[in-house]
């Protein structure tokens, strides 16, 4: 099995890297240039279309394989030979056989590739090129499956013998220090997660690669209240209240009132953020009755691309305050479990200080509320640990809350989107309404575009952005939301929504914001579905399981663990991706975390402004003028304060031009508009900066 799974992923490596198409999806075309010299391959460049292909050796790649799987399962044969004197484990299973056993279970993971690939050929051959596209555009991922199951069927057996399960009152709430423990291992995860993020946004903000729109001009509205300024930026003249009812970040103001710095935010974020992994280990502990599944759980949520994403969007956009209401919706969704509806109600209100997207979940919730008597059957000792709280066993306890909550969700909702919001636009809808043009051109008329035209709906929903979307979502999860239909029914309707959207569909995968509201009912939904793998569980997912990947209960957290992980390595810019590392990158850390000299020479122009001055600046320069009397944005964005016209405000006092940023369209004094057409009215300032930046003066 072994040599066999050897051959199949040399075949594979020998196809994947033969093509531009498909190897540069794994890693820059830098490195896999490097890869085809390693291997003895020659490139072929197309003149026509600058396409790429490369002839590779069979045997290079058989023989590092080999070589290296005989490595692995040496180190695995003596690590477990260790573990099992220390763990004093009495098993009639002798060492040779277990590796044996790893052996076949870990390496036949190395034929999945394979069999992805002469299922590409065959539809290649057939003449379905659109099918093939799809294939070769999800091959990170069956590559990403493979090394997760085949890490996971090693890793897995040296942990037994496995930890017993938990008492029922360990985890429903009658012991607050057993229910609420949380594993040193998981503390060190987090902080891991807190150090390492936080130092990565404040790289990225100290090397002037931070946005100032959707990200510093949050720190900006501390900043403005603060001094007086109401809650606002200056992009736009009024308060942010008409962008967005989100007012969470306004907590922070005590401490910004210390230290008024856009780190301060940053590092609340990425806390905030970590945190969110003890919930899902509480759940999945009560749900599994296993710790380490639980840890497994918690820490997948840490290595989850698309909570990182949220953390460091891939545009670098660093904060976002809707990340504080994910914690808190995951920390209510715990304290439903144990039956606490005071404190449940306070975090969803929470929540809802965020942003205005969390009702689009917390409605679906309220009815999954109010079905509960009803889907349920069983004692209250549910799956032999976890109760099902008092108010959910009673049909009219569970209809009075779970109704009261859609029913207040909604009403938030239409407030905020009908009332809320326009108030502060003058009338206007959200700004966001346009990310749903193809149903209106207001949010009346794209509501009733989408119940009047289902088949439309349909039609946008049915996509293969959607099902990259999708996927981008669950597989990390391996899929385990999907085995908790109910709960994972609360999604439902916000996935859709996000399949709709127009910006999500432009780039399918959750690299930006919107899936926020997502996540924590994924993994609430994940750590439900543990319930089906526990000791005492007879279900028959439990059987297909047993049967096909694994006998170890703590296989399905494990791999859903070792698939966050693999498939970081491929989409993610973590420390643990290959990205972070590829020095062909655009992530490559070298060139995002590293402050270059234009960090250097803007100290050279904030010497030429003073703070009471008015200044009008590119984007990512705009950060470092927040504290003056006013920060504009100096761009082609049509803005208000700037009565729609391509110019900057009537007050601007100064202007600031970052020529050195890859955004930079502007690359010296004669390409600047004002120089241009208005030369009378601006001066140009000495260059102190050797060209990175270029200052005017209003002549007054």
């Amino acid at each position: 099995m072994v040599v066999l799974g050897c051959v199949a992923q040399a075949f594979v490596l020998q196809s994947v890297l033969g093509s531009d198409v498909t190897a540069t999806r794994l890693v820059s075309r830098q490195l896999w240039s490097d890869f085809i010299t390693l291997f003895g391959g020659n490139l072929k460049i197309n003149t026509v279309d600058q396409s790429a292909v490369c002839d590779i050796p069979f045997l290079p790649p058989l023989i590092m394989l080999l070589v290296v799987s005989g490595a692995v399962l040496s180190s695995f044969a003596m690590l477990a030979s260790v573990l099992r004197k220390s763990q004093q484990e009495l098993n009639n299973v002798s060492l040779i056989q277990q590796t044996c056993q790893v052996a076949v279970s870990g390496w036949r993971w190395w034929l999945l590739p394979w069999l992805w690939e002469m299922a590409r050929i065959l539809v290649f051959a057939g003449g379905f090129e659109s099918t093939m596209v799809l294939m070769t555009v999800l091959y990170h991922y069956v590559i990403a499956v493979s090394v997760a199951g085949w890490s996971t069927s090693l890793a897995v057996p040296l942990f037994r013998p496995l930890d017993s399960p938990i008492k029922s009152e360990d985890v429903d709430g009658s012991r607050w220090q057993s229910a609420y423990s949380v594993p040193k291992l998981l503390l060190a995860a987090i902080v891991a997660y807190v150090v390492v993020f936080t130092t990565m946004n404040w790289q990225l903000y100290r090397g002037m690669l931070v946005p100032h729109g959707d990200s510093v001009m949050y720190e900006e509205h501390l900043w403005n209240v603060l001094h007086g300024k109401g809650f606002r930026s200056y992009l736009d003249p009024g308060l942010f209240l008409g962008e967005h009812i989100q007012v969470i970040h306004l907590a922070l103001l005590p401490l910004y009132a210390i230290w008024s710095s856009h780190l301060l935010l940053e590092f609340f974020e990425s806390l905030v953020l970590a945190a969110g992994a003890i919930p899902i280990f509480w759940m999945a502990r009560r749900w599994s009755g296993s710790d380490r599944a639980g840890v497994c759980l918690a820490v997948a949520y840490l290595l989850y691309s698309p909570l990182q994403f949220l953390d460091i969007a891939i545009d670098l956009k660093t904060f976002r305050p809707i990340c504080f209401g994910l914690t808190a919706i995951l920390f209510a969704l715990d304290q439903l479990e144990r039956g606490r509806i005071k404190s449940t109600v306070a975090l969803f209100v929470v929540a809802l200080l965020a942003k205005e997207d969390f009702p689009l979940i917390l409605a679906p919730l309220g009815c999954w509320i109010a079905a509960q008597p009803f889907l349920y059957n069983g004692p209250a000792d549910q799956d032999g640990g976890a109760l099902l709280p008092e108010f959910m066993t009673s049909r009219k306890m569970a209809l009075r809350y779970g109704i009261g909550l859609a029913v207040a969700s909604v009403g938030y909702l239409l407030l905020v989107m009908r009332v809320l919001i326009p108030f502060f636009r003058e009338g206007a809808d959200p700004h966001y309404a346009r990310y749903f043009g193809k149903f209106g051109n207001s949010m009346g008329e794209i509501i009733l575009g989408m119940l009047s035209q289902p088949g439309l709906v349909i039609e946008e929903l049915v996509t293969v952005s959607s099902v990259s979307y999708l996927l981008a979502l669950l597989l990390p999860l391996a899929f385990l939301p999907l085995l908790s239909p109910a709960r994972f029914g609360v999604a439902v309707p916000i996935l859709g929504l996000l399949c709709l959207n127009e910006i999500v569909k432009s780039d399918p995968q959750p690299h930006h914001h919107f899936h926020a509201p997502v996540v924590p009912v994924l993994f609430w939904a994940a750590a439900h579905s543990l319930a089906n793998f526990r000791h005492d569980s007879n279900s028959r997912l439990r059987a297909l399981v047993d049967r096909f990947l694994s006998r170890d209960r703590l296989f399905m957290p494990a791999f859903a663990l070792a698939l966050c992980c693999a498939i970081g390595s491929v989409v993610g810019m973590s420390p643990l991706s290959i990205k972070f590392w590829d020095s062909g990158s655009f992530f490559y850390w070298g060139k995002l975390y590293v402050p270059t000299e234009r960090v250097e020479k803007i100290a050279t122009v904030l010497e030429q402004i003073p703070p009471e001055a008015r200044v009008a600046s590119t984007d990512f320069v705009h950060p470092r003028f927040t504290h003056h009397a006013r920060s504009y944005d100096y761009s082609h964005y049509l803005r208000k304060v700037a009565d729609y016209e391509n110019q900057v405000p009537d007050d601007t006092d100064f202007i600031v031009i970052d020529t050195q940023h890859y955004y930079s369209g502007i690359k010296g004094p004669e390409q600047v508009r004002e120089l241009q057409v208005e030369p009378d009215k601006w001066e140009l300032l000495e260059d102190r900066s050797d060209g990175y930046f270029i200052v005017l003066k209003r002549r007054r």
